[in-house]
């Protein structure tokens, strides 16, 4: 699997580097089949923008985004945002439309 980093007007230290791949590696082994992530990070005046996108076959793209006043809290926000949508997206779709059978008087006195 590629990770490829983009900086744009900003300075990223190893160590926010270093959390971003980890967490990279983390999600390419609970999505299967990752091609490649993009991780951009963005500095504009007082915000940081930091971007994931994780590309792999027959599933859509996973894109998060974060901001804060430091790259290590706008990851911090990416990486919850693409976490919860790996919990959403590991359901399969006649599991997400189904709703469990609705208990009777007796079942719910129990």
């Amino acid at each position: 699997m590629d990770v490829i980093f983009h900086a744009h007007h900003a300075v990223v230290s190893d160590r926010v580097r270093a959390r971003a791949q980890d967490a990279v590696e983390r999600f390419a082994s609970r999505l299967k089949r990752t091609v490649d992530a993009v991780v951009r990070f963005e500095g504009d005046g007082r915000t940081r923008r930091v971007e994931i996108v994780l590309h792999a076959p027959r599933n859509r793209r996973l894109v998060a985004e974060g901001h804060a006043p430091f790259f290590g809290a706008a990851l911090g926000n990416a990486i919850r945002c693409i976490e919860a949508q790996l919990r959403s997206s590991k359901r399969t779709a006649k599991a997400r439309r189904a709703r469990p059978p609705a208990l009777t008087l007796r079942e719910s006195r129990a």
